[in-house]
Order: C-alpha cells, then structure tokens, then sequence
C-alpha cells in the first residue's frame, strides 16, 4: 500500500455524543431556504457556542450523519449537504475511517492534507459549463439532472456541487426548497480552477491504486480477490469505497466478478496487457453485455422500494414477506440485505423489538457490480461444434 499517507487512529480522538448537544433544534417547517443549509447553520452555531464554551475542542469527532438524521428527522442525504456546507466554510474536516472532526473556525485548516472530492470537480465543471454556454446574471440553468448529464456527472454529485456553488455565491435558488430546479446564475466573477493534477485525485483513485499495486504484489492470474470487509481494513477506506474501487477495476477488464462462491477473481495483472482466462472462464460473457448478479437484482429491487416508500429509521417488512412480495428465497432475501447491511443501507436488531431498519435511503439511478451470463459466442461455437 501506499506508505507516504499516516492514518490516525480514531482511538485518539475523542467523540461527542448527540445527546449531549443540548441546544434547540433548528425549525425545519418554517424556512426559507433547504433544510440542508438550515441545518449548517444550526451546526455553525453550535460549535461556535460549544467552542467558545469549552463544553467541545478541536478534534473531536461530531456525531454522525446517521445520528443527527435520526435526531432531527431528516434523510441521511440532507445531513450530507449540511456537512460539506459547514466544512467548506471551516467549521469540519471530514477524515476518512474517523470522522468529522471539529476545526477551529477562527483560523484556516492547516493539519491535514484534504482529498479533491468529486463534488469538487463537478463544482469546477458546473463553473466551465457557466462560462462556455455563455450565461448572464440571472438566467437560470437546466435542472440538476440536465445539468448533471452535461457534466457527465452522477445526479446526486451534481446536487452537492450546486449546494457549494451556493454557498460561494455562485448561483442561488429561486425557491424556498432548492430541489432539482430553479438555479439562477448570481456572477460571473469566478475562477475556474484546474484539478486536473496529481491532487485532484478522488479517495476512490487512490484506493484504485492501492489496489492495483496490492494485486501486483500478492496475486495472479486465476486468483480470488478478498472480501470487501478484508480489503477495507487493509486499505484503511470504507466498504463502499472499495466497492466503488472494485468496479473501476471490473469496468478496465483487470477483476472478473463471477456469481456466487466464486466471487470476483483477477483475470489480468495491472499495467499487463495480455489477458489469459482459463478455458472455463471463456463461458461467460463481458460484465458490461449481460445482466447483474441474481443478488444485486434482488438488492436493486429493495433498494427502490426503500426509496419510494420508506424513511429512515423505519422497519422493513420480515425476510418471509419480501420473499413472498419479490417472489424469490427466503435465502436470497437474506443475503440481498445482508449486503445492503454492510454497504450502510441497512442495520439489524434482534429481540420483541427487533427487525431491519432503514438507516440511510439509496441512490436508485445506477447500478453496481454485473454478474456474469453465459457467452453467446460460446453457445454458438458449441452448437456448431455439435452439429
């Protein structure tokens, strides 16, 4: 891996608990602007008061998203927003296996190098497509998935970089909810900035890497990557960060995802350009040209009903009565939420009370890993062979 980053322990710092946030919570039906940037300045407040009072240092970790979503209410994508709003004015640091970690706001942050996110880049993309298209102040963009497919960015990336671009002065939200559309040009005067360099790289590049360079050193052709779990404790990034890395990977023909227990083996060496599949695994058919795995489907499946019908912090019917609902096993079933456990969906408790609960409300536009049909190349190789 790469040894030039240091990755502090999250033992080292200590962590506030929301209970012990005390002050009134923000009025999220009387506003004017999105609940996201209420919430920020609820935040700011807080942390300046907390600060100045020493009730809270610099340091400490906040709560997380998932924790002030259930305390105020609000979906994990709306605290999202409030995070990066906050952390752009230099309220917080997010810092990746830790936290968001408490920065004193008086003064710039200095201690640790921050990663260009992708909210980053479709911010500078927006700006470009401002400038290109020929804007005035005061004409009003497309809708953010117009937008989003100009930039050639994901929708929800493009809404993040919109919400920062307001927080710059950039644009502004004609409504009272800034929802997909009525973003209104504010100025001009911008610089576009070119992240175009070692430094702009995402956690996700890095992470795709790291992981080329640990395929490298310790496998070859044939062998079966380790888990997500696994690979997220070496790596030291979250399991979705990984999952996202393990795509990229799949999609430049280095991994091969297999169904089942066969899980995802490397089929090419990086920076090796020969590709030799063993003769069995010439049956199945490029990722990209074939359905997904039985699994994601059925994943997919819940994760839209969780979109359309639930909010956080609700119960999901039992594994026997989504299996009667999307026709499939109770194993199946068991499984599909299992993954969607581990990938932040989803937690689990048992007891009277017990059962599954929606902690964080998916992304349904994109899907994730495709699972593997068979070739129909090699089926007709096969029937002219026996013929």
């Amino acid at each position: 891996m790469n040894k030039s980053y240091i990755y502090p322990k999250k033992s080292e710092f200590s962590t506030i608990s929301v209970s012990d946030i005390d002050t009134d919570l923000p009025d999220l039906k009387n506003i004017s602007e999105s609940k996201s940037v209420t919430i920020a300045k609820w935040l700011m407040e807080y942390i300046k008061t907390a600060l100045d009072s020493n009730k809270i240092h610099e340091n400490d970790i906040l709560p997380s998203k998932a924790d002030f979503a259930y305390k105020l209410g609000v979906s994990i994508g709306t605290m999202q927003n409030a995070f990066r709003y906050i952390e752009d004015l230099g309220y917080v640091e997010s810092k990746q296996c830790i936290g968001t970690l408490i920065r004193n706001y008086k003064k710039p942050i200095t201690t640790m190098r921050k990663l260009t996110s992708k909210r980053d880049l479709a911010s500078e993309a927006i700006k470009r497509y401002i400038q290109d298209a020929g804007y005035k102040i005061g004409m009003a963009l497309p809708s953010s998935r117009t937008v989003a497919l100009l930039i050639g960015y994901t929708s929800n990336t493009t809404r993040l970089a919109l919400e920062y671009l307001s927080t710059q002065g950039i644009i502004e939200h004609k409504f009272k909810n800034s929802n997909e559309q009525g973003w209104i040009v504010k100025t001009l005067d911008f610089n576009i900035e070119k992240l175009e360099n070692a430094k702009s790289e995402t956690l996700v590049d890095m992470v795709v890497k790291d992981l080329e360079r640990y395929i490298t050193n310790n496998l070859k052709t044939g062998d079966k990557i380790p888990s997500h779990m696994v690979l997220s404790q070496k790596l030291k990034a979250s399991i979705k960060t990984v999952h996202d890395a393990l795509k990229v990977l799949i999609d430049r023909g280095i991994l091969l995802a297999k169904r089942g227990r066969y899980g995802t083996t490397v089929i090419r060496i990086p920076n090796d350009n020969t590709i030799n599949l063993k003769p069995e695994m010439s049956i199945f058919a490029p990722a990209k040209d074939t359905a997904f795995y039985h699994y994601e489907k059925t994943q997919n499946m819940i994760k839209n009903m969780i979109a359309k019908n639930y909010q956080i912090g609700e119960k999901l019917p039992s594994i026997l009565e989504l299996s009667e609902k999307f026709d499939l096993s109770p194993n199946t079933i068991r499984k599909a939420l299992k993954n969607l456990g581990e990938e932040g969906y989803l937690v689990f408790s048992r007891g009277r009370y017990g059962g599954t609960f929606v902690i964080d409300i998916p992304e349904t536009e994109a899907a994730s890993f495709k699972w593997l049909a068979v070739n129909p190349q090699y089926i007709n190789s096969e029937l002219q062979h026996q013929n």
